[in-house]
């Protein structure tokens, strides 16, 4: 069960797919990148929301590449 502070398995399959749609139509020199992420998605989420996804999605990739999550079986 997800704690209050963990929104991360709040997002359902389709929202996800929605923000990685998203990110590709809204890159990292969009003025006001995060609030046009959460238009797209229908107000779903709040831009904090999707800003905060994004973060933890990036950071949870740089432990995979450094190898701190172990190998895949």
């Amino acid at each position: 069960m997800a704690s209050a502070g963990s929104t991360a398995a709040a997002w359902t399959q389709r929202q996800n797919k929605q923000f990685e749609c998203a990110l590709a139509v809204y890159d990292r020199d969009t003025p006001h990148r995060w609030h046009d992420v959460a238009r797209y998605m229908g107000g779903a989420k709040s831009a904090d929301e999707v800003r905060r996804h994004f973060e933890r999605l990036v950071a949870d990739v740089a432990k995979i590449e450094s190898g701190r999550y172990g190998a895949a079986s």
